[in-house]
């Protein structure tokens, strides 16, 4: 074999083995851009799928992250989380756990409204609530949750009975989770005289309150109760009935009267006072 053709063989080796490196580049830089562009695509649809999240959740307040346990001005931060009202004194006590979702629930508060109220501004009764989401577990949604939420807010404000009393006035249908929109809480809150201020509608829209509102619920559970509306007077259960006695406005008076026969009324409110 000549110098010459020894030469051209050499060379065309060279070219392909050059050639073929080449191609190990172009194929490197191939892959690249296709995984660069498959964590492009990625980050861009895990930034839709937050989107639609946040936004899905953007009247609903953060019910799904725990946070810390706020416990509503007023209230028990220890083991027993419910919103007092009525004179902390008072010869009696009125537990009443109850689910803002809940018609039974409406329709003992719309029904006994009058006749509590009276009861408590005669220091003769205090009511303790205990708030659940039965009805979000059962039916879905975050309503019961939300409400309660919003009502704790009420309650750091000093307005917890009249707002209370307002979202059972109002409350939507029970297949209906209206409750589960921050706005239209905030909206109802505007019947009760000067509750919508900054506060009330940062801590509704943070979901201030949730942790304690879970832990309300917890403590509803682990109480073995039939259902909501429960309740009771000085521990003794009185919905529907006491003992042979069906529950009405004027039962309700006779049982509190025969209670605190002999006991001076109460004077000292657990009502915080407003704030701002």
């Amino acid at each position: 074999m000549s110098d010459k053709n020894f030469e051209g063989k050499r060379t065309a080796r060279e070219r392909l083995i050059q050639e073929r490196e080449a191609q190990k580049v172009r194929d490197r830089r191939r892959r690249t851009l296709i995984v660069s562009a498959a964590v492009v695509g990625v980050l861009g649809l895990a930034a839709v799928v937050g989107m639609l999240a946040v936004n899905s959740d953007s009247d609903g307040g953060k019910s799904d992250t725990a946070g810390p346990l706020l416990a509503p001005k007023g209230t028990d931060t220890k083991s027993d989380p419910m919103v007092p009202v009525g004179a902390t004194d008072a010869p009696s006590t009125l537990t009443v756990w109850e689910d803002f979702r809940c018609p039974a629930c409406a329709q003992f508060e719309n029904g006994f409204r009058a006749t509590i109220q009276e009861l408590e501004k005669a220091g003769q009764l205090k009511a303790e609530y205990h708030l659940a989401t039965l009805i979000d577990g059962n039916m879905s949604g975050t309503g019961s949750l939300r409400a309660a939420n919003a009502a704790g807010c009420a309650q750091d404000a000093g307005k917890f009975a009249p707002y209370h009393d307002v979202l059972f006035q109002n409350q939507p249908p029970e297949t209906d989770d209206a409750f589960a929109k921050n706005s239209h809480l905030i909206e109802l809150a505007g019947k009760v005289d000067g509750l919508v201020t900054d506060p009330f509608k940062q801590c509704v829209n943070d979901g201030a309150h949730d942790s304690w509102v879970r832990k309300s619920n917890e403590a509803f559970q682990k109480g073995n109760f039939n259902g909501t509306p429960t309740v009771l007077l000085n521990g003794e259960a009185i919905f529907p009935k006491k003992g042979d006695e069906e529950i009405s406005p004027a039962n309700l008076k006779k049982w509190v009267t025969e209670a605190n026969r002999g006991k001076k009324a109460g004077t000292a409110t657990a009502t915080p006072p407003a704030s701002g």
